[in-house]
């Protein structure tokens, strides 16, 4: 009795998972970076706030770090200098968002100077950056 010759099965690549899976991540990615802000600022610690929320628009950032350091965006600009250097970047788009980047260990004195010297700069619209506070740490 003669057995049929065993012949292995050829093995296949199936390529519609793999493509499947390449488009969840590109989609995943996508919508990753939609929810991303970029702020174009010195790094520091910021006080928290429940109405905290990220808005995209044209916006100039000016930073006081704790080493008592201003930054307008991400140039070093001297105190003394820095409502020029600000009416500056307003006379560019006179409607444009300044958000004042404050370090939390900064004393109110030193924001109050701050503020002032950005309404001095006649800017239309003024915000503060703050993080979202958690509902355990807000305080009556």
């Amino acid at each position: 009795m003669k057995l049929p010759a065993y012949e292995p099965r050829r093995s296949r690549i199936e390529i519609v998972p793999m493509i499947d899976t390449i488009f969840f991540l590109l989609v995943y990615f996508l919508i990753a970076s939609l929810t991303m802000t970029r702020m174009n600022s010195q790094k520091v610690v910021l006080p928290e706030s429940v109405t905290a929320a990220a808005h995209a628009q044209q916006q100039v950032i000016v930073t006081l770090t704790s080493r008592d350091a201003y930054y307008i965006d991400q140039t070093m600009v001297a105190e003394g200098s820095l409502k020029e250097a600000l009416q500056q970047r307003l006379a560019r788009d006179p409607n444009v968002t300044v958000i004042i980047n404050c370090d939390r260990n900064e004393p109110v004195a030193a924001f109050n100077q701050l503020y002032d010297l950005v309404k001095q700069a006649n800017a239309a619209h003024v915000m503060i950056a703050t993080t979202p506070a958690t509902q355990t740490e807000i305080r009556p």
